[in-house]
């Protein structure tokens, strides 16, 4: 993805507060650990690189809202988003590990944690385990709706978190089925999400307005790395004009409504905004 970097944690900072600077109210963080097993287990490493960099960003750049990413995809050896039990992730202790993992972020500093993992239960389990050690006031960004897209693989490429065997069809949602999202939405509002995901974006519009009009929620929306790629592409083979084509694309998000927009495009979004 051209513009995307690796960062390590000082580079993070740097770039959390140049954002900042441009106008970018919040900053999703995702890791990449030193090492990596069949559970997991770094993405609950209070050593790990989110951990230290929600706790440097909070320090270094006050009045920066800092989200956290919670799944196991960047920490498992096998590159799936659960743990693994005979062949088949096993639902239940996933999720035990996505709450330990949440709370460890909630106890760095993170403002919110967005479960991205799709898994049954695991937003009322992470609201549990966070109320229960007193962050009450730690938001849940529930990826609600997350469809098994073509468009993640510059991600994948780039968080080295495409799965070894097989894919994530068991649990991210048939891209035809709009009916499923909006029950998957009302169970993480249920279950206490206080924002609900609709990733990705352009090729769920039609989701994302139907979860607004229905629940009336704050609602997020991901821009992902392949929409992403496919404009900055584009742009660079001249075939589109793509400062206008960005814009065109995030208003569209937010006229199909969207409260919250995520995208790689935020810095520069924010530079054409100002």
């Amino acid at each position: 993805m051209p513009g995307v970097y690796q960062l390590s944690v000082d580079e993070a900072v740097r770039e959390a507060s140049a954002a900042k600077s441009e106008g970018v109210p919040g900053v999703l963080l995702f890791g990449l650990p030193e090492s990596k097993d069949v559970v997991g287990s770094a993405a609950h490493d209070p050593e790990g690189p989110v951990h230290t960099a929600v706790r440097a960003i909070k320090q270094e750049v006050p009045g920066l809202l800092v989200i956290t990413d919670v799944c196991l995809c960047e920490y498992t050896s096998h590159g799936h988003c659960g743990i693994i039990v005979d062949d088949e992730i096993a639902n239940d202790v996933t999720v035990e590990q996505l709450a330990r993992a949440a709370l460890s972020h909630a106890v760095a500093g993170a403002d919110v944690v967005a479960p991205s993992d799709m898994m049954d239960g695991r937003v009322g389990r992470i609201r549990a385990a966070l109320d229960d050690a007193g962050f009450t006031q730690a938001a849940i960004m529930s990826y609600a709706a997350k469809y098994c897209s073509a468009f993640y693989g510059p991600f994948r490429e780039a968080a080295d978190s495409a799965p070894a065997f097989g894919d994530r069809r068991s649990h991210q949602m048939d891209p035809a089925n709009v009916d499923e999202a909006l029950r998957e939405v009302a169970l993480d509002i249920e279950e206490g999400a206080d924002i609900v995901m609709v990733k990705p974006a352009l090729s769920y519009l039609d989701v994302i307005a139907r979860v607004k009009a229905e629940f009336g929620y704050p609602v997020a929306a991901y821009q992902v790395s392949g929409e992403y790629s496919m404009l900055k592409a584009a742009g660079r083979n001249g075939w589109i004009d793509e400062p206008r084509a960005m814009m065109e694309t995030l208003t569209s998000i937010r006229r199909a409504g969207a409260d919250i927009i995520i995208s790689y495009y935020a810095r520069e979004a924010a530079r054409a905004l100002a």
